[in-house]
């Protein structure tokens, strides 16, 4: 019996944190422009220091924005529109991300579609400007572009990432070529319906199948699909997540937690 794996892209093969918060700092310019006015170098070096450890929240590229804007909010009262950013922490954010988004994106006046097209126009530019830098602002984990050149296994990309930019970074960064029917990225649906998708195909009747993502709420939203439950789960620990929930992920026997060399063996 062969093995398939569906993998998450950001977090488990790829740590793009730095690329996605400098084009984050940039699209936020751009959007709010006025906002900025009175942020010199040594701010803007500290908000995108910040968006390593907020991170984990992110689920698909544009709240990054959101977060810059909160954290700007949180550093200068004068900016203040929201009712949430006095006081608010690094902590704070994590915790309650999902019940903050919401609020900021009614208090701001924001939608969600024009701020993906944003996000995905200021790393088009900065690609066609200088790929190398742009390449450069991302790195793939240790031992992952050979794990994926050499796999025996048969790999799907699953990804809230613009596939382009996925299949960018695979070429370029890590010399890896995978097919476009095999790189689901933003805009084909949540990963539960992907995963049913794959494990539908006649061509996959018969494999083990496996899903490797940093996210435990990805994780959990698979263990409440019935029809997902043929699906052997790994939460990445080298991922964007924290400490609480890998304990907590722990304590979920569906989920198993891995290691990057664990990992990396595992596809070969």
């Amino acid at each position: 019996m062969g093995d398939l794996y569906a993998l998450d892209f950001d977090g488990v093969l790829c740590d793009s944190c730095g690329e996605s918060s400098v084009s984050a700092v940039k699209a936020a310019k751009i959007r709010w422009p006025s906002l900025f006015d009175n942020v010199d170098s040594t701010l803007e070096d500290w908000i995108v220091q910040q968006m390593f450890t907020v991170r984990p929240v992110v689920e698909t590229g544009y709240e990054n924005l959101l977060l810059v804007r909160l954290l700007l909010e949180t550093r200068i009262p004068s900016i203040r529109k929201s009712s949430v950013s006095e006081g608010l922490t690094v902590e704070g954010i994590l915790d309650n991300w999902s019940k903050l988004k919401p609020i900021i994106m009614e208090e701001w006046d924001e939608k969600r579609e024009a701020l993906i097209e944003l996000f995905g126009k200021v790393r088009d530019e900065w690609m066609e400007k200088d790929l190398v830098t742009w390449i450069g602002a991302n790195r793939f984990y240790p031992g992952v572009p050979d794990a994926l050149k050499f796999a025996s296994s048969r790999i799907y990309i699953v990804t809230t990432k613009q596939s382009r930019f996925a299949d960018a970074l695979l070429r370029e960064l890590a010399g890896v070529t995978i097919p476009p029917e095999r790189i689901y990225g933003l805009g084909t649906g949540p990963k539960v319906e992907v995963l049913k998708q794959l494990q539908r195909k006649p061509e996959h009747q018969g494999l083990k199948l496996h899903f490797v993502e940093d996210r435990l709420a990805t994780l959990k939203n698979v263990i409440k699909e019935p029809e997902l439950d043929g699906w052997n789960l790994y939460l990445g620990k080298w991922g964007y997540n924290t400490q609480n929930e890998r304990d907590e992920a722990a304590s979920i026997h569906r989920i198993h937690l891995l290691e990057l060399s664990d990992f990396s063996k595992k596809l070969k």
